[in-house]
């Protein structure tokens, strides 16, 4: 059996998804403790951003919310879709977009940075009390040319 996973996109002043893109950010929260944004706050950053969602069965298995330049607001895997380079795509569909690519993550999310640091992102700096919580992020920017190519290949997933 194959499975399709179909790519759409969401740009800014469109929020068709947003619902269902919460839900599955908060199912990762309750779950893992990350991606703990409060509703009007998500809800605002979705509809000025451009989300770019994978889709199997109607069912949101991935999605990255980015602003125009080039700044990844969210990224999310379904946890029972991990592993399928999912966020790999998106973040090279964001990277083919943008002449630049940067996020926070928190500095205890060590998922999250090891993932991002296998793409080729480095840390610029680190941000103490960055999050409403009080916990630190680390701003992190995708590094040259060369690995902007690398991730080029997973666009045509």
């Amino acid at each position: 059996m194959s499975v399709n996973v179909e790519k759409r996109t969401e740009p800014p002043g469109e929020a068709d998804h947003a619902t269902r893109a919460w839900e599955l950010k908060e199912r990762i929260r309750s779950e893992e403790g990350v991606l703990r944004q409060r509703r009007g706050f998500f809800v605002d950053a979705y509809r000025r951003s451009t989300t770019h969602l994978l889709v199997e069965n109607d069912e949101i298995v991935a999605f990255a919310s980015v602003r125009r330049d080039g700044y990844v607001l969210f990224l999310a895997v379904h946890p029972d879709h991990r592993g399928r380079g999912h966020a790999e795509r998106l973040i090279a569909d964001v990277a083919a977009d943008h002449r630049s690519v940067t996020c926070h993550a928190r500095t205890t999310n060590t998922g999250a940075l090891g993932f991002y640091e296998h793409l080729g992102f480095e840390v610029v700096r680190r941000i103490d009390d960055y999050y409403e919580d009080g916990g630190d992020a680390y701003y992190l920017k995708l590094g040259g040319e060369s690995l902007r190519e690398r991730l080029s290949g997973f666009v045509g997933r």
